[in-house]
């Protein structure tokens, strides 16, 4: 037990419990009434938690920059808490592999609760797009949550729901490699209109995670989301996306490679942007059914690659658009070798390889569904898979 309390009535038991000076266990006896209240701990909401790491295996937590970043970039510093224990300053040092020299690294073991803080806007360069301070290639085991913006403002995260205005990849790279990283499905990411890049990479091969934090950003940014749980490949479950209108790249490569993903969200957005699904979910073999796509106008390279490499895909979504963009569908079955269903309903193929390679080594055999008067489709890899049967809508 770590706190005991003495308290004059039970009116001013009340008063300390339903505040915010005691969020320990403790114990407590009020004098009026000889009251004893035992481990009455008061559970704090995660929106007011400073980004928490609870460790469940032994290792070392990294706090580095991107290799080779002068001192002159501005490497971050924050500070942590150990078990409660005083705030700490630590700065990033030079990730150079698996770096244990200076003052880089905190030792944990198994039961540790980290607890993070900082004042840095950002903690990428917008130019370069390099890490000044994160957390990449931990080597315990562990489970994070509470409230990102603790890194952003130490005092008073739980109000800040908003970047910094120009500030760009504010998290890039963040727990990017942390293989013993298990569950971040208590991390809050708060900010519902985003920043160019601000995620990018954050997750990136933590092939250990297995639940993801929700995404609830409506107002998306040029690369937002890039590479954000690439190489997750214990993942097996996609979190919701929101965003009706999108933005460029915004989930480029988002769940590129994470080959135990079977189940993924509602793709609701109806504006598109150059790229935006671009590669979203190469190389996820074990997918078997595609999330409905219901915009009508497309963008150039809009669904480039989207589902290359989805081995275990059967049926594609349904194509409603009737006139094609530059590159749209450029790849986009690529090697989806169990593919066997597409119905699309375009009429106008006119852009400039805008259905080139799209059904690249697909099944031999299956079913292409299309528009009665649409009369220019050609046999191959660029139109109606050699082998299929062809069947108007």
């Amino acid at each position: 037990m770590r706190y005991m309390h003495y308290f004059e009535s039970a009116n001013t038991f009340d008063v300390a419990y339903n505040g915010d000076e005691y969020h320990e266990p403790w114990v407590s006896l009020t004098m009026q009434n000889r009251d004893v209240h035992y481990n009455k701990n008061k559970e704090i909401p995660l929106e007011e938690t400073p980004l928490t790491f609870e460790i469940q295996g032994d290792g070392n937590i990294y706090w580095c920059c991107s290799e080779g970043l002068p001192t002159e970039e501005g490497r971050a510093t924050i500070e942590y808490s150990k078990n409660g224990g005083e705030w700490t300053s630590i700065t990033a040092g030079n990730f150079n592999g698996y770096s244990q020299s200076g003052d880089t690294f905190i030792p944990v073991v198994s039961g540790d609760v980290i607890q993070f803080r900082g004042d840095n806007p950002t903690y990428g360069i917008s130019d370069t797009y390099q890490s000044k301070g994160c957390f990449q290639s931990s080597s315990a085991t562990f489970k994070i949550k509470g409230n990102i913006m603790s890194l952003i403002d130490s005092t008073n995260f739980s109000t800040v729901n908003s970047f910094d205005n120009g500030a760009e990849a504010i998290f890039i790279y963040m727990f990017s490699h942390c293989t013993g990283l298990i569950d971040a499905s208590e991390l809050i990411l708060p900010t519902i209109t985003l920043a160019d890049y601000c995620y990018s990479y954050m997750f990136y091969s933590c092939s250990s995670l297995t639940i993801v934090p929700e995404l609830p950003a409506t107002t998306l940014a040029d690369y937002c989301y890039q590479y954000m749980f690439g190489g997750c490949n214990s993942l097996t479950t996609a979190p919701e996306l929101p965003a009706t209108t999108l933005a460029e790249c915004c989930y480029a490569n988002m769940f590129a490679d994470c080959s135990n993903l079977t189940t993924v969200s509602e793709l609701p957005a109806t504006t598109l942007a150059g790229w935006c699904y671009g590669s979203m979910f190469q190389g996820c073999s074990s997918l078997t059914t595609a999330p409905e796509l219901p915009a009508t106008t497309l963008a150039r390279y809009c669904y480039l690659q989207m589902f290359d490499g989805c081995t275990n895909l059967t049926t594609a979504p349904e194509l409603p658009a009737t006139t094609l963009a530059e590159c749209c569908y450029d790849s986009m079955f690529l090697d989806c070798t169990n593919l066997n269903y597409i119905k699309c309903l375009a009429t106008d193929i006119s852009a400039s390889d805008c259905t080139s390679n799209w059904v690249y080594n697909v099944a031999s055999s299956g079913t292409f569904v299309k528009d009665p008067s649409m009369t220019s489709w050609t046999t191959g890899t660029n139109g109606i898979p050699s082998g299929w049967t062809s069947v108007d809508i």
